[in-house]
C-alpha cells in the first residue's frame, strides 16, 4: 500500500481486468502455437499431426478467456487439452504456458479444488496412458514437469495470500479511518452541544428576566438585553472556533480556535452566569491555586457547564453548587468536580440524554469517569473524576 497526497493509504495500482485476462491468453497463444508450428516444421511432422497439435495448443490458449468467470472449469479444460497434446506428434513441445496460467489463475480466484483435482487426474492419466501406449517418457522429464506443476501451485498460493493480505490491510485502514471520522464527529457534536446549550439556555434565562422586569424595572431589563447580546456574541465566537477547527481538520491543517479553551479559572464567571431568576449557583474552589493540566481543566469546565445547563433546563431547583477539589486515590491524583442541585432529581428524567452522554465521553477521553447519582434528599449529583496530569 502507498500513501496519497492527503496522507491516506491508497491501494496499489491494479491493471484493468481485461488486461489480466488478455495478456496471458496472447502470451500462451504465441508461445504454444508458434512454438508447436516451428517444432513441427523442424521435425518434419506430417501435416495432419502438426495441424492437430497446433489446434490443441490454440484451443488451450484460447480457453484462458473463460478463466475470469469460470476459473475451475477453465483449468480442467486446459489440463485435458494439454494432456491430449502429449500424445500427438511432435514429441518435443514448447512450454505449456496455458496450463501454468490456468493453474495460477484458478488458485488466485479461489478454485483450489478444481485445480488440484483436474491437474492430478490429468497428470495421472498421462502417465498411465504413456505406459499403456508404450511411449517412452524419460524419468527426468516426468520429475521436471511435476516440479513445474508444483511451482505453479506455489506461485498461485503466494499471489492469493498477497492479495488477501492487501485486501485485509485496506479493510483495516478503512475501518480505522471510519473510526477516526466518527470520533471527530462525536467530538465536534459535543463541542457544539456544549456551546449552544450553554448560550441558548442562558439567553432563555436572561430573556425571561427581561420580560419579567420590562415594565417595572426598565434598567434591569436593559441589563438583561445587554447580557443576551454579550452571550450571543460569545456563543457565535465559540461556534466559529469549532467550525474553523473542523475545516482545518478536513484540509489537513492545524487551525487555532478563535476563542481560547475555557479553564477552571472561568468557573466563577460560569456560576455567576447561571445564577438568576430564582437559581443560585455557589462555587467551592478547594484547589488553593493548584491547577491540573490545561486539557483536564477544559474537560472539567465543559462537564460543569453541561451539568449546570441541565440544572437550568430540567431540575427546577433553586440552588446548585459546584465543588472543585484534588483527591488522591491509591497512587493517582484526581481532579474531582461535583455539581449538585436541589431540584426534582434524576429519577424524574427519562434516562441519559445527549448531555449526560457527552459528559461521560469527555471524561473517558481524558481518562476519567462521570457518575450521575440521586441526591441524599432531592436533586441530582454529577461527579467527575479526572486524572490530574491528563490521560496516560
Amino acid at each position: 500500500m502507498s500513501v496519497d497526497a492527503r496522507g491516506e493509504f491508497a491501494p496499489r495500482f491494479r491493471p484493468p481486468p481485461a488486461v489480466t485476462l488478455l495478456v496471458p491468453t496472447v502470451v500462451a497463444f504465441l508461445i504454444e502455437v508458434l512454438g508447436t508450428a516451428a517444432i513441427s516444421v523442424w521435425q518434419r511432422v506430417p501435416a495432419s499431426s502438426a495441424f492437430l497439435s497446433i489446434l490443441l495448443a490454440a484451443a488451450a490458449a484460447l480457453a484462458l478467456l473463460g478463466a475470469r468467470r469460470w476459473p475451475g472449469p477453465t483449468v480442467a479444460v486446459v489440463a485435458a487439452l494439454t494432456a491430449a497434446n502429449l500424445f500427438v506428434p511432435p514429441d518435443a513441445s514448447p512450454p505449456y504456458i496455458a496450463l501454468a496460467f490456468a493453474i495460477i489463475g484458478a488458485i488466485v480466484r479461489g478454485a483450489r479444488v478444481w485445480a488440484s483435482v483436474s491437474v492430478a487426474a490429468t497428470w495421472l492419466i498421462a502417465i498411465v496412458g504413456a505406459g499403456v501406449l508404450e511411449i517412452g517418457v524419460p524419468p527426468f522429464r516426468v520429475a521436471l514437469v511435476t516440479i513445474a506443476l508444483a511451482l505453479c501451485f506455489g506461485i498461485g498460493e503466494g499471489i492469493r495470500r498477497r492479495l488477501e493480505h492487501a485486501e485485509t490491510s485496506r479493510a483495516q485502514v478503512h475501518a480505522r479511518r471510519q473510526a477516526i471520522e466518527q470520533e471527530e464527529r462525536s467530538r465536534v457534536a459535543r463541542e457544539l452541544h456544549d456551546v449552544l446549550a450553554h448560550s441558548l439556555s442562558q439567553i432563555a434565562v436572561q430573556s425571561g428576566v427581561g420580560l419579567h422586569l420590562f415594565d417595572r424595572e426598565p434598567e434591569r431589563a436593559r441589563e438583561a438585553l445587554a447580557s443576551i447580546r454579550a452571550l450571543s456574541a460569545t456563543g457565535l465566537d465559540e461556534v466559529r472556533g469549532v467550525l474553523a477547527f473542523l475545516r482545518g481538520t478536513e484540509l489537513g491543517t492545524q487551525t487555532a480556535p478563535l476563542t481560547p479553551q475555557p479553564q477552571l479559572a472561568q468557573l466563577g464567571a460560569l456560576a455567576a452566569e447561571r445564577s438568576g431568576l430564582g437559581l443560585t449557583v455557589d462555587l467551592d474552589d478547594r484547589l488553593e491555586g493548584d491547577v491540573p493540566a490545561s486539557a483536564v481543566q477544559t474537560t472539567a469546565y465543559r462537564i460543569a457547564q453541561e451539568a449546570l445547563t441541565n440544572v437550568v433546563r430540567h431540575s427546577g431547583g433553586s440552588r446548585a453548587s459546584v465543588t472543585v477539589e484534588r483527591m488522591r486515590e491509591g497512587q493517582d491524583d484526581l481532579l474531582v468536580v461535583t455539581v449538585a442541585d436541589d431540584g426534582v432529581g434524576r429519577a424524574a428524567s427519562s434516562g441519559d440524554g445527549a448531555g449526560i452522554r457527552g459528559m461521560r465521553e469527555r471524561a473517558e477521553l481524558a481518562g476519567g469517569t462521570v457518575t450521575v447519582e440521586q441526591g441524599e434528599r432531592d436533586g441530582t449529583v454529577v461527579i467527575a473524576r479526572l486524572p490530574w496530569a491528563g490521560p496516560r
